[in-house]
């Protein structure tokens, strides 16, 4: 089973190349994004095609097995050995149609799923043994259950009472989805993780309108600062697109210095390249590719700065690591509260431990944590 992605032309020929290496081991089935654009791309043989929600596609691959229909999406399955987070989707589709993304294509309408069902899933991966929950979606702040109308900041809140949960977070949310209500619900929810990933995307307001984002740079700033006070110790990671059409040198300028201003400490950084089926694939004022690896280059290097920043402020501070796995020399590692990465002595516990740690130090792009 190949699960595929057409967020990029290159995301589709991976996943082009990942069913056809499929195929060779035996009977291939393919879902997801790059099916439902395109499903005739994947016509290599032993390869069958399922278009559809996962939710569909799981039900019609099991039919075409002859076996009995499964009760919980193809989301849904079981703890991977050594797996401490368990990702938990509650909603699906996109109705903002920003310019450079073709994902309400391939998803379609914003949908949310019932939240007697994303509790019966979320109660079964923690007795699965998931100590830690990632609410995800593709438009996640959008979430509302089609039957009580309950929105994030109240599944955060239900979540968050749970026996045996002992940490929650938030994937990647929209800026104006972070209002005081969900700030509000992860304040006051002691398992809810201090980590946000909020896509800026561009500083400029004139690229930010050629994107058909819904909001300013300085609405940005707000929500983040917003999330700033009330969360304390806040690690704010956001995602950034360079060389849109239209973007000068200022514009680009605009942007690395909101992510400096505002203490970002990782950003996703990725290059601009038209996504046939898009508004902006249509657009003028192509930036040229020197330009554009430049940039990238810029703010990715400003990116490592402002983590290693991070890392040492945390220096002398505590936290609680999730151990996750050991590495061959008996090192562990794992994810603190922040979602900082952390290395823990090899006799610290074991994969899906909760270790109390004092930060000791910076080791690269990890913290040394030192068990208390």
């Amino acid at each position: 089973m190949v699960n595929t992605c057409a967020l990029t032309l290159e995301a589709e020929r991976k996943s082009r190349q990942q069913a056809n290496r499929a195929a060779r081991r035996g009977l291939t089935f393919v879902s997801g994004c790059a099916v439902n654009l395109n499903a005739r791309q994947f016509g290599a043989e032993g390869v069958t095609a399922v278009a559809g929600s996962a939710d569909r596609a799981a039900r019609e691959i099991v039919d075409l097995l002859g076996g009995a229909r499964p009760h919980a999406c193809a989301d849904d399955a079981p703890r991977a050995p050594g797996r401490t987070r368990a990702f938990l989707k509650v909603q699906n589709g996109c109705d903002a149609r920003c310019a450079f993304c073709i994902i309400p294509t391939t998803r379609g309408a914003a949908e949310s799923r019932p939240l007697a069902r994303v509790l019966a899933d979320a109660r079964r991966r923690i007795a699965e043994g998931h100590p830690e929950l990632v609410v995800t979606g593709i438009n996640v702040g959008t979430y509302r259950d089609p039957d009580s109308g309950a929105d994030l900041a109240d599944l955060v809140r239900i979540l968050g009472r749970l026996d045996g949960l002992a940490r929650l977070r938030v994937s990647s949310i929209e800026p104006g989805t972070v209002d005081d209500r969900l700030l509000a619900a992860l304040a006051e929810t002691p398992a809810a993780a201090p980590h946000l990933h909020i896509p800026l995307q561009s500083g400029d307001d004139g690229v930010l309108r050629a994107m058909r984002r819904s909001y300013s740079a300085d609405g940005f700033r707000v929500a983040a600062l917003r999330a700033r006070e009330a969360l304390p110790g806040l690690n704010l990671t956001t995602d950034a697109i360079v060389g849109f059409p239209g973007e000068s040198e200022a514009a680009y300028a605009a942007t690395a210095r909101l992510v400096e201003e505002l203490g970002v400490s990782k950003v996703h950084v990725f290059s601009y390249s038209p996504r046939p089926g898009t508004a902006a694939a249509a657009m003028a004022d192509p930036v040229t590719v020197e330009d554009k690896r430049e940039r990238s280059r810029r703010l990715r290097d400003l990116s490592d700065r402002l983590g290693l920043a991070h890392r040492i402020a945390r220096v002398g501070g505590r936290d609680e690591v999730l151990v996750e796995k050991r590495l061959p020399d008996g090192v562990l590692t794992g994810l603190g509260a922040d979602y900082s990465r952390f290395v823990l002595p090899a006799d610290a516990g074991e994969p899906g431990a909760l270790v109390p740690v004092a930060v000791a130090g910076v080791a690269g792009e990890h913290l040394e944590g030192r068990p208390l």
